[in-house]
């Protein structure tokens, strides 16, 4: 398949990009593609929590009372789950939440997204995406002259003009293919990305 490439004033440069079908055109698969999201979602989680058990929480070494004659229930520590600053009974532990996802179904699960932004026009290539100075005014007024307003850009190697040119800038995001992610791609409403990366990432999926 061909796909027009634009300026990156969003005018048309006349050049056409062959894109391969296997990557650019392949069928959209919902459940595959949720599953890809939610496997990328969960290995981002820390999952860093911790709560202390009896044994955990300081002090309560020695027994509050007297076994018997007190009238009470027998107590051996201060730091039981039943008492007022013991610890938990089932206490909440670090936990690893990432899930397993073959490269297959990974790189399947890409390749339908990027074929469905294509297919609804959504994706847009460019030929280069560079910017002459670092200025976050005259780079927001560049992306409005295209009619984007929420969009990820992705770059094979974003300059760092534009990395700081887009960063203050809301619901603006710049990456490289290395931090090109299911998420991302789906979170924007529109996708601008570059020749060179878009044939890259079509070596990647394949």
């Amino acid at each position: 398949m061909q796909v027009s490439v634009l300026k990156s004033d969003g005018a048309d440069s006349g050049k056409k990009l062959d894109m391969a079908d296997a990557t650019f055109d392949a069928g959209y698969n919902e459940a595959l593609v949720h599953q890809v999201v939610t496997a990328y979602m969960a290995g981002a989680r820390s999952g860093t929590r911790a709560q202390k058990n009896r044994s955990a929480v300081a002090g309560g070494g020695a027994k509050p009372f007297n076994q018997k004659g007190t009238g009470r229930a027998r107590a051996g520590t201060i730091r039981s789950p039943l008492w007022r600053g013991g610890g938990k009974i089932f206490p909440a532990c670090n936990a690893d939440f990432s899930q397993k996802l073959n490269k297959k179904m990974y790189k399947a699960g890409m390749r339908s997204i990027v074929s469905e932004l294509l297919r609804t026009e959504r994706m847009t290539v460019v030929d280069s995406m560079d910017v002459a100075e670092i200025k976050t005014k005259a780079f927001a007024a560049q992306l409005k002259a295209m009619g984007k307003a929420d969009v990820l850009i992705v770059s094979e190697t974003p300059s760092e003009a534009l990395i700081l040119s887009a960063r203050n800038l809301r619901n603006v995001e710049v990456t490289d293919l290395t931090g090109l992610n299911p998420y991302s791609l789906l979170q924007h409403t529109d996708i601008i990305i570059t020749a060179d990366a878009a044939s890259k990432l079509e070596e990647l999926l394949v």
